[in-house]
């Protein structure tokens, strides 16, 4: 399978890797809800494998990056191509974030081992897209897949400009 080039976050996700609402009342609970979300994609050879590369980055520093985002990510052999799966909380859930916010919206990103620069690019671009307030409270706000696609993508658009 080839490696997805993007660095656009809406088109490393597709409706069926996002949820509203995800139920949990720890870290451990969300990131494995989220990476339980993974299962089955052509892309992913074995989910253990993730599952275990996600824990084991998230046991070197938590990926609370601060303002109610949770950047769960690995690299890993398991994975074929970089994918991306998304989720807003039921309810705020503690993250041991830099700034001790507890996370409302999580984004998981699972990539190939061998393509670290291009998960390093998706990682900045993140950051600048969920840096800004309004795009992180539409998205804390959204009833559904389609309102975040939509909203991932008017804020990669707004990137670009």
């Amino acid at each position: 399978m080839p490696t997805t080039s993007t660095t656009e976050i809406n088109q490393l996700l597709s409706p069926d890797r996002i949820r509203i609402g995800l139920p949990g009342t720890s870290k451990a609970d969300v990131i494995n809800a989220l990476v339980d979300v993974l299962a089955g994609h052509p892309a992913i050879d074995s989910i253990d494998t993730v599952r275990r590369a996600i824990f084991s980055r998230e046991e070197m520093m938590s990926t609370g990056v601060g303002k109610g985002l949770g950047l769960p990510h690995a690299k890993t052999d398991a994975a074929q191509e970089t994918i991306a799966a998304f989720a807003t909380t039921e309810r705020p859930v503690e993250f041991g974030a830099i700034d001790d916010e507890p996370v409302h919206l999580l984004l998981l990103l699972v990539g190939p081992e061998a393509d670290k620069s291009h998960h390093i690019k998706i990682l900045g671009r993140i950051s600048r897209l969920v840096s800004r307030d309004d795009l992180r409270s539409g998205l804390r706000d959204a009833s559904s897949a389609d309102d975040v696609l939509r909203l991932l993508k008017d804020g990669e658009a707004d990137l670009r400009q």
